[in-house]
């Protein structure tokens, strides 16, 4: 071949080796970033303790195959002796061992290898290759530790992670833990430079719609034996994924040293972060060593300004807001503490057509998923630590009060710089009720602590804790309460407001609150009351006397049906046109207040007490077509009230605004059930993560009128690939197992949990009951 030819074959070839080559390089480096590997699947498991089971040998293939996050305790069954007792729910307790074994590549020996838990419950043990890694009693914090040194390499190398989770010591809480591995767990690979773990702190400190200056400061270690010069480089990316802006920059990392970056970028017309518009922008924060990314993260966060102020309550971005909150504890009802993504985001719906918009997270650290969807869906959000210090409480007199003098500081710690970022995030808690003497240098000594360590790790954010009878504890006349950045109390709210007239410049909040009129009254009629969280948003597993197994206390049952307490919530918060109506279950004003128009008995109900909740200007009544009167809306918003002779038939009752109708609801009275109505608010399942949709079981009559007395027995089949995850009817006395594919119907509905398995293609549930007509529903499941 000639010369000429020759270059000009190279020539042509070229463009083909440089793409090869830039793809290679790709690859290369892209094999040398962080790898983040999900760890939920294929543990073994056992509930019992086992001698020897941390040891790489011992043989676990007789023991349950499953996914976690799982929770034993909520498998149940449950019993009236279970040592948990009323806190607990009466759900089994004891020791639940978990096993997992992978491999690595030999490549993989020059890397770091942690494994990081989101919570396990409780008391866990973690060993690596039967190394003991480490033991934490709370079980609400989320941990890690490094497995580097333990590890095995190459092709038929074996590792094997074994979990203890030891729930035996009870009573260990006043209201429902669950046990086991119960959040997600993952396996985090990185080179020698990386980010620390939770290192990376987003600020806005400046945040208006003009302008705004993002603060990243990002702590990167160096454990090599090599001190250079790195870089770090951040691109900020609007919700489209578009780049608004990238900014560098240089230091100096010794070997064996930890160095903050710190950065500062400045946004011209930033989108803010609020409840009405919850706008996430990401930071993608790289670390490269001349040209090399050696390690990557991306974080969510939101530009927004967010203040406490003694005469004007909270503002979110300039804007007066009433945080309209409710508390929540942990667990999910009939899935118990190992929540799916899908369940929160169910509730959080429901929690927005009530009008909520803030968040407490009572009285614990909640799964990093459930902030982040906290972030999307526009929630403001209290969170909080513990339950108790040293002292005891009734209950619980065996929980976390045992070891809160040694794990504080960590568990605060952990909590705070997982947390920070998250726009939703306003205020932190440091206390429920606590229990300890606030009248003394200890007690003072044990608040400032925390409240020092919170200031130091974030210091954006104020701190606040759920104050037990400031009258008794004497923490508004001793100087207790003016160390606090916002003064929060649970209850006797007019406590509060005397603090506040005589404490003008103090910043207060109701941490815990009920449903009753005079407390939404108290925060209404007061610009400088920020908010109120009631208790609870939802009713909870535990803290209630047998034979009632769940506390009710919430605007929706553990299953997520309206109770009157919710309805009559919406007409004081909703922003929308609202109206509503109950009647007392039973004859002449007896009993509880139900949203139907079928009585149990039709012979003994003549006289029904209606009581209409509604913030529209007025309201009319109907019953069987024939109106029983005009009511205005009262000054103090309470309820309308009717007394009505009961007729079968349609009782309606309609909003007006301006003379215009703009609101009504209207109940049927039922005859007997005769078929069964199947529901979904999610047609659509993702293949093989988890996920879950709610099928509500209706029972109706031959018109299709709902049947609230019926109490059939439903049982659930399905087919393709999904399975009934559990079933649950919201009654505070059942017994029945939740991990089951029937449940006796409560107020005439039942309701089963779907959940996705691997594959993918249509899903037909159906729901029989004896002498009734089945109810069908499809589902699909999608890769």
């Amino acid at each position: 071949m000639a010369r000429s030819s020759r270059n000009a074959f190279f020539e042509g070839i070229k463009p083909f080796v440089l793409l090869l080559f830039f793809i290679l390089a790709a690859s290369a480096l892209k094999a040398q970033v962080r790898a983040m590997t999900n760890f939920d699947s294929d543990w073994h498991f056992i509930k019992e303790d086992i001698s020897g089971a941390e040891k790489p040998v011992y043989n676990d293939s007789k023991w349950r195959i499953l996914n976690v996050p799982h929770d034993w305790s909520i498998e149940g069954p449950y019993n009236q002796t279970n040592l948990t007792a009323r806190g607990g729910g009466y759900l089994p307790s004891g020791i639940g061992w978990y096993r997992k074994s992978f491999s690595l590549n030999e490549s993989d020996a020059g890397r770091l290898h942690s494994i990081e838990f989101d919570g396990v419950m409780a008391n866990s043990d973690v060993w690596i290759n039967g190394f003991h890694l480490g033991k934490r009693p709370y079980g609400y914090s989320s941990f890690s530790y490094d497995l580097t040194k333990h590890l095995n390499y190459g092709k038929g190398k074996i590792n094997t992670i074994a979990v203890k989770a030891d729930n035996t010591i009870q009573p260990a809480s006043r209201y429902y833990t669950g046990a086991g591995i119960y959040r997600h767990v993952r396996l985090v690979s990185v080179n020698a430079v990386h980010f620390s773990q939770w290192g990376t702190y987003i600020t806005t400190p400046l945040a208006t719609a003009q302008k705004a200056t993002v603060n990243l400061k990002a702590e990167v270690v160096n454990s090599g034996t090599q001190s250079k010069e790195y870089i770090v480089s951040t691109t900020l990316l609007d919700a489209a994924g578009k780049t608004v802006k990238t900014q560098e920059s240089k230091q100096n990392i010794a070997a064996g040293a930890t160095v903050q970056f710190v950065q500062e970028i400045t946004l011209n017309n930033p989108q803010l972060w609020d409840i009405e518009v919850p706008y996430l922008y990401q930071a993608v924060t790289k670390v490269l060593s001349v040209g090399t990314v050696l390690d990557d993260q991306t974080l969510s966060f939101g530009i927004r300004d967010a203040k406490f102020d003694s005469a004007e309550g909270f503002l979110l971005n300039g804007k007066h807001y009433k945080i309209k909150g409710v508390c929540l504890h942990h667990d999910g009802g009939a899935v118990g503490a190992a929540v799916p993504i899908r369940v929160w985001e169910q509730r959080f719906k429901l929690l927005k057509q009530v009008g909520v918009n803030g968040i407490r997270t009572s009285h614990n650290p909640v799964a990093p998923e459930f902030l982040d969807l906290c972030d999307r869906m526009g929630f403001v959000v209290m969170n909080e630590t513990f339950d108790t210090w040293t002292e005891a409480k009734h209950n619980g007199e065996m929980g976390y009060n045992q070891y809160w003098a040694k794990w504080w500081e960590q568990d605060t710690r952990d909590m705070v710089m997982r947390d920070r970022n998250h726009p939703s995030v306003i205020i932190y808690s440091i206390g429920n009720e606590i229990h300890d003497n606030l009248n003394d240098p200890k007690g003072f000594k044990m608040y400032k602590d925390q409240q020092d360590l919170v200031h130091k790790l974030d210091p954006s954010r104020p701190v606040t804790m759920a104050l037990f009878r400031p009258a008794v504890s004497k923490v508004y006349t001793n100087g207790f309460a003016e160390t606090m950045d916002v003064v929060g109390q649970n209850y006797r709210e007019n406590e509060l407001l005397a603090a506040h007239e005589a404490h003008p410049d103090w910043k207060v909040i109701g941490t815990e609150n009920t449903h009753v009129l005079s407390m939404w009254l108290a925060l209404r009629d007061h610009p400088y009351m920020s908010g109120q969280f009631l208790w609870t948003g939802f009713d909870y597993l535990g803290e209630a006397d047998w034979p009632e197994i769940t506390n009710n206390q919430g605007l929706f049952d553990r299953a997520g049906n309206w109770k009157p307490a919710g309805l009559q919530r919406q007409s004081w918060w909703s922003d929308k046109p609202v109206v509503h109506l109950v009647r007392k279950s039973d004859n002449a004003g007896a009993g509880t207040w139900v949203a139907n128009w079928t009585p149990t008995d039709f012979d003994t109900y003549d006289n029904a007490k209606v009581q209409v909740y509604s913030n529209c200007e007025e309201v009319e009544l109907f019953l069987n077509g024939k109106t029983l009167g005009v009511l205005p809306k009262p000054a103090n918003d309470s309820p309308r009230e009717y007394d009505v002779t009961f007729e079968e038939g349609t009782i309606k009752v309609v909003g007006k605004n301006k003379g215009k109708e703009v609101a009504f609801e209207e109940f049927k009275s039922a005859g007997a059930a005769a078929k069964i109505i199947l529901t979904t608010d999610h047609t659509t399942l993702s293949s093989g993560k988890g996920d879950v949709t709610f099928v509500y079981a209706t029972l109706v009559d031959a018109k299709g009128i709902p049947c609230p007395n019926a109490i059939n027995l439903i049982k659930f089949d399905i087919s393709g690939p999904a399975i009934i995850k559990a079933v649950d009817n919201g009654d505070i006395l059942s017994h029945e197992l939740y991990q089951a594919s029937q449940r006796f119907a409560y107020n005439g509905k039942v309701i089963a949990i779907i959940e996705a398995k691997k594959g993918s293609g249509k899903v037909t549930v159906k729901a029989e009951s004896a002498s009734l007509q089945a109810g069908m529903l499809s589902l699909e499941v999608e890769l």
